[in-house]
């Protein structure tokens, strides 16, 4: 079935209409992006039940460009009364001058638009808006109760569950957009106790559509109360270079945090990425072909145009070893004189769009996996990541993972360490690579930052990688 489109936006059409024409009478270029998002958030564990909103937002913003300047103006209420104060809001931004001493202006010339009408949803199976709270809760109280049952050692056992629907209405003078899109995600996590020793494991699931999810989440409940196990005889990891199998999420991990960040090419304009420097240069294995887009993948980052009215692409960022391109938003794009490539993001109407990844991932190889894990005489099977982060300056990555189990003369031994941080030199890293299995899975329960904010739903993920890595 398809995502319907948010009643609330319709009932706004009219108005936001007479706006965007208001606006495009007076000034040189005028967009309003429209923004309805709802959803839930579900939690059971042995002690407590939890329901609350997700990421809920409605409101509206415009873009204006006018006389080579530009400026955003959000609101939460449109009536078409207040369209004059609207307009009159936008006029005060652009002739406002609110730069600090000292600092320059870019100017702008209006993007060019293709006339284009689009209405797009994608599809789900079971609408979680038709289930009750208590419905949701029941079928997460049964996977608490199952992985609390597995073994005594088992201390807590948790479930979640978080959906979240949007609808996007984008205006301009040639453009007419709307898509509606539903994406769920869930996690089971366990922690298990030994001898006054607590560890912790964690297996998410994610994917566009409903609560149909919450049939994959059963099938985690065992795997993840044995990670759990294990890691009550972990070790602490021994420093060194390994040579190293990443499990598909690690490499997502290494995907987004390696080449992700460094390639947002609004980071091209203030000078905080090294990656112009290597454009049609090898900076990875031959063997490595690496993608990012909201349509290159069918994941919770996944939509048929960006904030900024941009159709959603498939980027390949590098292709084949050597890096050919980066991601942008419209404003980047302008000042560089590139095309925008469906990448400019809000964390909601009431913020600001930046260049921001979407679903980023590596092609699969023709490796077995098999084959990748008999190959090694001496390494490290990389699972669970946690965390990372990047230098998109100077290209040293910095990222958690929770489980590295041992591999000696091909064969994993059953020795265990946690946790373990992984580190380098990005292109190092990625020259490394020396097999890649012939599948690739991306996750999307997560979110990115820019910075140490504005937060978006992002996807990463590709085949298992072997690659030579520094472990500590």
């Amino acid at each position: 079935m398809k995502v319907q489109p948010s009643g609330f936006i319709g009932e706004k059409r009219g108005a936001l209409v007479k706006l965007r024409d208001a606006l495009c009478a007076e000034f040189d270029y005028a967009s309003i992006l429209a923004e309805d998002t709802v959803g839930r958030y579900y939690r059971v564990s042995r002690h407590s039940v939890s329901v609350s909103e997700g990421d809920n937002a409605r409101g509206f913003v415009v873009k204006a460009l006018d006389g080579g300047r530009y400026a955003e103006y959000s609101f939460s209420e449109l009536e078409e009364e207040s369209i004059p104060a609207v307009v009159d809001a936008v006029r005060a931004l652009l002739t406002a001058d609110v730069r600090p001493d000292g600092l320059g202006a870019n100017t702008y010339a209006p993007p060019t638009e293709e006339p284009t009408v689009f209405a797009g949803a994608t599809e789900y199976e079971q609408d979680p808006a038709a289930l009750d709270d208590g419905a949701v809760l029941d079928r997460l109280t049964a996977l608490r109760d199952k992985g609390l049952a597995m073994d005594e050692a088992v201390l807590d056992f948790v479930a979640q569950a978080t959906w979240n629907k949007y609808t996007k209405l984008f205006l301009s003078r040639d453009k007419d957009m709307t898509q509606s899109v539903l994406y769920t995600t869930g996690a089971v996590a366990a922690a298990a106790m030994k001898d006054q020793q607590v560890k912790q494991s964690y297996l998410p699931c994610s994917g566009l559509g409903g609560m149909e999810l919450l049939a994959k989440m059963e099938d985690n409940v065992a795997p993840c109360v044995q990670t759990a196990l294990d890691l009550l005889h972990s070790e602490p990891m021994i420093p060194g270079e390994y040579e190293c199998i990443c499990d598909p999420e690690t490499t997502g991990m290494i995907v987004h945090e390696a080449f992700g960040h460094g390639v947002e090419m609004d980071m091209f304009v203030k000078d905080r990425a090294q990656a112009p420097q290597f454009l049609d240069k090898y900076v990875a294995s031959p063997l490595v072909t690496m993608h990012d887009g909201a349509s290159s993948a069918a994941q919770t980052a996944t939509y048929f145009f960006d904030d900024e009215g941009t159709a959603a692409h498939d980027t390949v960022v590098i292709h084949k070893g050597v890096l050919k391109r980066g991601i942008s938003d419209l404003q980047s794009a302008l000042i560089l004189g590139t095309e925008p490539t469906g990448n400019g993001r809000r964390e909601s109407f009431a913020r600001k769009a930046y260049t921001r990844m979407t679903n980023t991932w590596f092609e699969p190889g023709s490796d077995k996996l098999e084959d990748m894990i008999g190959s090694i005489k001496y390494g490290m099977y990389l699972e669970c990541p946690s965390s990372g982060m990047e230098d998109p300056k100077n290209w040293g990555i910095q990222c958690m993972v929770n489980i590295a189990r041992e591999i000696k003369d091909g064969k994993l031994t059953g020795r265990i360490f946690s946790p373990v941080v992984l580190t380098g030199y990005v292109p190092d890293l990625l020259k490394s690579i020396s097999a890649m299995s012939d599948g690739t899975e991306l996750s999307g329960t997560g979110y990115c930052g820019k910075g140490h904010k504005e937060w978006v739903k992002v996807s990463d993920g590709g085949p298992y990688i072997k690659a030579r890595i520094r472990l500590g």
